[in-house]
């Protein structure tokens, strides 16, 4: 075999050689620098957060009872003892029924949280066969001296006794100035037409004999029974109705008791 073969034959060998080697390096696995990351079920599950239960919020407490200024009104007392509240301003309205105008008195007005119960019971009052009419509403405080001062003078006249005498005898059926409840417009004097004195004789006429059975389902009450007259400071007045409401009166009348007695039984 010639030289030159037998070098070509070793160049060849070693270039299978080669060729293999490289074909190994290939297959081998590459390794990397970097952090491997650890498999789904390698991994520690993070600690389940702790609940926490909301508070319940703390009930709002509940507000103390507000009064009822309507009925604080209804209640006002008004005698011989009690004047007229000096903060008492009454919301007036004019009454152009079952009442005439006369000039030196002037039109007749009543508070209006009781307008529509009087008109209310004069009509009922009417329609039983009854004839009311109503005299006497809300009085200024000066028109209420006025009418105290004339009384004062027909006792004088009448008895002769001294003014101080006088005006304690006045007393007894014409209220003090500031003591008298038609301040408060919250009563009325109603007289049968057919008997126009302010007097007993009232009781036997059968408008008053109505509005005594009948007055308390409309808020209104007999102010001054003839069997309490020690108690409200004034005379038997079979014609004077105060208002105070129909609850209040419905409770006044199934008590028996005047005005002043209920008011004491409430304390």
């Amino acid at each position: 075999m010639k030289t030159i073969d037998i070098v070509l034959a070793f160049l060849i060998f070693a270039l299978i050689l080669t060729c293999a080697a490289l074909l190994t390096l290939s297959a081998a696995p590459l390794v990397s620098d970097a952090p491997v990351s650890p498999s789904p079920e390698e991994t520690e599950a993070p600690p389940a957060p702790t609940l926490t239960t909301r508070p319940s919020p703390s009930p709002a407490p509940s507000p103390s009872p507000t009064p009822d200024p309507s009925r604080e009104k209804l209640l006002t007392l008004v005698n011989p003892w009690n004047s007229v509240p000096e903060e008492w301003e009454p919301e007036l309205t004019g009454i152009y029924v079952y009442t005439l105008y006369v000039p030196e008195r002037g039109e007749i007005y009543v508070d209006s949280c009781c307008f529509d119960d009087l008109v209310a019971m004069l009509d009922a009052c009417y329609d039983a066969g009854g004839n009311p009419y109503i005299c006497a509403g809300y009085r200024t405080h000066d028109y209420q001296q006025m009418l105290f001062n004339n009384k004062v003078k027909r006792v004088i006249e009448e008895t002769g006794c001294d003014p101080d005498a006088a005006e304690m005898i006045a007393a007894r059926s014409v209220a003090v100035p500031g003591t008298s409840e038609h301040e408060l417009g919250l009563a009325v004097d109603i007289i049968d037409w057919d008997y126009v004195y302010l007097d007993e004789g009232q009781e036997d006429t059968y408008t008053q004999q109505w509005l005594m059975e009948n007055c308390w389902d409309y808020g209104f009450i007999l102010r001054y029974p003839n069997d309490k007259k020690d108690i409200t400071g004034i005379i038997y007045e079979p014609w004077h109705y105060r208002y105070v409401g129909r609850e209040l009166a419905a409770e006044i009348r199934d008590s028996g008791l005047c005005f002043e007695e209920y008011l004491e039984s409430l304390s």
